[in-house]
């Protein structure tokens, strides 16, 4: 599976990039077949946020390491460097850019946007 990562490189600066999560077939819940699961990532609390069509912000860093997964709408996130993508129903972005300049975001659906931030420990 792939997801967007972004992050601060040494001078601040926040950067997309893609990574990919490996998963190994795990006898889970026997007797169920095994199933397909990622390493765990330990948490530390989650929310949901509902943002209104065409919300925006200006440029911040995130509070914390996040995993920001996308349940309605549609987001458009820029990074300090200039490069921008979009982010929709389904999308997960683990977002580390926790110093520097940051992003900016942006709900660019015609409807509200509910997503859940998870807190990676």
């Amino acid at each position: 599976m792939q997801i967007v990562r972004l992050f601060s490189d040494d001078d601040g600066q926040s950067h997309f990039e893609d990574i990919e999560i490996d998963f190994t077939l795990t006898d889970y819940v026997p007797p169920a077949p095994p199933l397909a699961l990622s390493p765990v990532e330990q948490a530390t609390q989650f929310r949901f946020m509902n943002a209104a069509a065409a919300w925006s912000s200006d440029w911040h860093p995130s509070a914390a390491r996040n995993l920001f997964l996308v349940l309605t709408g549609e987001w458009e996130v820029t990074g300090s460097d200039g490069e921008t993508r979009r982010f929709g129903v389904g999308s997960v972005l683990l977002v580390e850019d926790t110093t520097g300049k940051g992003h900016t975001s942006r709900v660019v659906s015609k409807v509200n946007s509910l997503a859940t931030m998870v807190q990676l420990g």
